[in-house]
C-alpha cells in the first residue's frame, strides 16, 4: 500500500494559488501568481528531488496537470530527478472535463474520485502516491481523511488573497510534526502526518 502524500507551496497567510508565474492561475482575479520564484533557493530545490526520489505514482488535478504535461514531458535528460520519474511513472488526473490524457502513463479519473484514489492507494506497492499542489482535489480527499503526509513548503511572504489549501468548514483535525528544516531563504518545509480529530480544552488561569 502506497502513502498519500502531498507537496505544495504557500504564503505566511496559507495562500497555495499560482506559486509558479502570474498566468498559471488567474481565478478570482488573482493577480500575484509567481510568488515562488524570488524565494526559492538551492535547498528547496533539494528537498523537492528527495521529495521526488520517494514517488511510485503521482495524482494530480486537472490545472497541475496541465501545467506539468505542458512542461515536463520535453525535459528528456534521464539523469533530471524530476522529469524522469514525472515522465515514467504512473500518472492520474481527477478531472470531469479532461476526456483524454496524452502525456504517456496518464489515467483520468472522472468520477467516484475519493473511492477511486482509496484503491489506487491499495494498489501501489510502496513508496509514495504524491499530490502536487492541486488545491481542490487535496481538499476534497481531506474531507475523506485520505491524505496521510502533508509537505507544507511556508515561503516568508504575505499576499492577503488568493486560493488556500485549509477551507473554511473543512474537518478539525490534529498533526503531528514529523520533520522541519528552514532553507537560506526562510523557507520554513514542515512535514506533519494527521493523527485523527483534533481535541479541545481549556488552558489553567492560574487563579
Amino acid at each position: 500500500m502506497a502513502k498519500l502524500t502531498l507537496t505544495t507551496f504557500l504564503t505566511l497567510d496559507g495562500v497555495m494559488q499560482a506559486p509558479g508565474g502570474p498566468e498559471e492561475d488567474l481565478a478570482g482575479g488573482f493577480e500575484y501568481g509567481g510568488w515562488v520564484a524570488p524565494i526559492m533557493d538551492e535547498a528547496m530545490g533539494q528537498f523537492m528531488i528527495e521529495t521526488f526520489d520517494r514517488a511510485a505514482a503521482f495524482l494530480l488535478g486537472r490545472r497541475t496537470y496541465d501545467i506539468f504535461a505542458g512542461y515536463w514531458p520535453a525535459v528528456t535528460d534521464p539523469d533530471d530527478p524530476i522529469a524522469s520519474r514525472l515522465n515514467a511513472l504512473p500518472k492520474y488526473v481527477a478531472s470531469t472535463t479532461l476526456e483524454k490524457a496524452d502525456w504517456e502513463n496518464t489515467t483520468v479519473i472522472s468520477t467516484g474520485v475519493a473511492d477511486e484514489v482509496a484503491r489506487i492507494k491499495e494498489s501501489v506497492r510502496g513508496g509514495e502516491l504524491q499530490i502536487h499542489g492541486s488545491g481542490a482535489l487535496a481538499r476534497s480527499l481531506m474531507a475523506h481523511d485520505l491524505i496521510d503526509e502533508y509537505n507544507l513548503l511556508v515561503h516568508p511572504v504575505v499576499l492577503g488573497r488568493g486560493g488556500r489549501l485549509f477551507p473554511d468548514g473543512g474537518l478539525p483535525t490534529a498533526f503531528e510534526l514529523t520533520g522541519s528544516r528552514t532553507t537560506p531563504n526562510g523557507i520554513a518545509i514542515q512535514t506533519y502526518r494527521p493523527t485523527g480529530r483534533a481535541t479541545f480544552g481549556s488552558i489553567p488561569d492560574g487563579s
